[in-house]
């Protein structure tokens, strides 16, 4: 791989993380397909990508992140620790179980767009709308988020996707749901990238910058266009917008 490749995968995982279709399943299949990559080095390169997002998120949240550690915002603390534990009950058996096989989840990200736009029908035509904040999140809806993102291990399968659904059929509000659903996905991250330490050692190491920082640098970018978005437009209006790229997107499993 060279550093033109490392810097196409940087970017495209900026824009897809937090889109509602997985950036994984689109960054394996490029790297299987076009660069004839084995299992193993798309997988390390893998968890590159997702540590320059994440470190988009850290940023991008520093004042949320700084509050947690200091003790002073224990609701987001209690939703990170809730949703990561449940994360672990359906995440780990598949990731141990799915570790060497590329399996498509892309059907049920359809069915995910599908259940989003249905969702933006109904509230449009009900005329209701999102009205939880992050403080008015329960301890059942977190631990609906959490074992929904469990599910995201899978390649074809948004982690974005299901957890900002999960949040929206629970009526949490638009920005709150993409702001937690960007939050906690650091603990996920982190904890993929120390399961598997050693395979990240093997991407070579300018490549492996090019990657983290382009990824950093659009999803920075992504995450404030599509909070800016969130705020301007009808909760059922984004339900819908976000259900029809789902899908659109998803078809590119099967161009691909």
């Amino acid at each position: 791989m060279d550093i033109i490749q490392a810097l196409m995968l940087g970017i495209i995982q900026g824009i897809f993380e937090w889109l509602p279709i997985s950036s994984e399943g689109q960054s394996m299949l490029i790297m299987f397909n076009i660069l004839h990559m084995d299992i193993d080095s798309a997988l390390s390169i893998a968890i590159f990508l997702h540590l320059g997002t994440s470190f988009a998120v850290l940023i991008k949240f520093k004042d949320e992140f700084i509050s947690i550690i200091s003790g002073h915002n224990n609701e987001y603390l209690r939703i990170i620790l809730i949703s990561t534990f449940c994360t672990g009950l359906t995440g780990l058996p598949l990731y141990f179980l799915l570790k060497n096989t590329f399996v498509s989840g892309s059907g049920a990200t359809i069915i995910i767009g599908v259940l989003l736009i249905c969702t933006g029908v109904i509230l449009g035509t009900t005329k209701h709308s999102g009205h939880k904040s992050v403080d008015s999140i329960t301890i059942f809806d977190m631990v609906l988020l959490g074992l929904a993102q469990g599910f995201a291990i899978l390649p074809g399968i948004s982690r974005s996707g299901v957890t900002i659904t999960a949040l929206l059929l629970r009526n949490v509000d638009q920005r709150s749901a993409l702001t937690v659903s960007f939050i906690i996905s650091v603990p996920v991250v982190l904890c993929a990238a120390v399961l598997d330490v050693g395979m990240i050692g093997s991407v070579d190491p300018i490549c492996g910058g090019v990657m983290f920082l382009s990824s950093l640098v659009v999803g920075y970018i992504m995450m404030d266009f599509l909070l800016k978005f969130a705020d301007k437009v009808d909760f059922s209006i984004f339900c819908i917008v976000l259900g029809l790229l789902t899908i659109i997107l998803s078809a590119g499993y099967y161009i691909l």
